[in-house]
């Protein structure tokens, strides 16, 4: 796996500049570690002050320091849609190689599960589980339940590969070696769909975050938590580009986008790297 990123820094400019972007918006949530207020608090600072050497980043009608409840909104927001792309990632890759892998029955079984959740309609899911679950719905109760959600496609791409692996020849060797197929899928198959892994884990983040701003900024979740979406649900009720704070809603923003952009390169990127003929195409073979 370090040689793919070797290869990818080294060859694919893409790659390099969503990993910059998106390294920077990390190291700014980091820094929401050494905060000397609680990002939750309001009336903590004067309010309405645009963006200067006190404030860099303005502070809003709520009286909090613009700076510092963003470090904790995008720390808060990277995290939970980690969590998300992880627990997703775990779901996809243990249906994939397993429905690939073992084929018939099984294969069907599984496959008939993922068309279901395919199907199934993800927003209005989301919020009849906040209606139902309301001061229960906390960053981590919504992430289980988006990853529940977001597995389906990946898995039947993993599953596309691991039908391939499955007629290989090291394949053959590690049967007749007497390999488990729990070594087999985890030693022998799980190395090769590693680069789909990466590319659908930061699909599989845009997707979530993305999803975590349109809920939180319609109120369909816990809007007393910094995240992103929360950041500009109380920016848009307090009507902040009307009464001329700007930057309550400009910088989250241009944050965002630098966010998405940096994860979809990433993403694009690792896509051209599995493709061989883009790869040699790059490295001018």
């Amino acid at each position: 796996m370090f040689a793919v990123f070797r290869d990818l820094i080294r060859y694919n400019i893409e790659f390099t500049i969503g990993l910059v972007l998106v390294g920077v918006v990390v190291l700014f949530a980091c820094l929401s570690f050494f905060s000397p207020v609680d990002p939750s608090l309001i009336y903590t600072t004067i309010p309405d002050q645009p963006p200067s050497a006190q404030f860099w980043f303005g502070t809003n009608s709520r009286g909090q320091d613009m700076f510092w409840q963003l470090s904790a909104a995008f720390r808060n927001s990277l995290t939970f849609g980690l969590t998300v792309a992880v627990l997703s990632r775990i779901i996809s890759i243990a249906v994939g190689l397993t429905a690939g892998y073992l084929g018939g029955w099984v294969d069907r079984a599984l496959m008939f599960v993922n068309d279901i959740f395919v199907a199934i309609p993800i927003f209005p899911v989301l919020v009849l589980f906040y209606f139902v679950l309301r001061n229960n719905m906390d960053s981590f109760t919504l992430a289980l339940i988006m990853a529940c959600f977001g597995w389906p496609f990946d898995a039947r791409l993993i599953r596309s590969v691991a039908l391939g692996l499955k007629h290989r020849e090291f394949t053959r060797h590690a049967v007749f070696a007497g390999m488990s197929t729990r070594k087999i899928l985890l030693e022998e198959h799980l190395p090769y769909v590693m680069p789909i892994v990466f590319s659908t884990f930061m699909n599989n983040m845009l997707w979530s975050i993305g999803l975590e701003v349109t809920l939180a900024v319609l109120g369909f979740t816990n809007i007393n938590n910094p995240t992103i979406g929360t950041a500009l649900y109380w920016a848009n009720s307090h009507s902040a580009m009307v009464v001329g704070v700007w930057w309550w809603i400009a910088i989250p923003v241009i944050l965002m986008v630098m966010t998405f952009i940096g994860l979809f390169l990433l993403a694009i990127s690792m896509n051209e790297y599995i493709d061989p003929r883009s790869r040699l195409r790059r490295m001018g073979a």
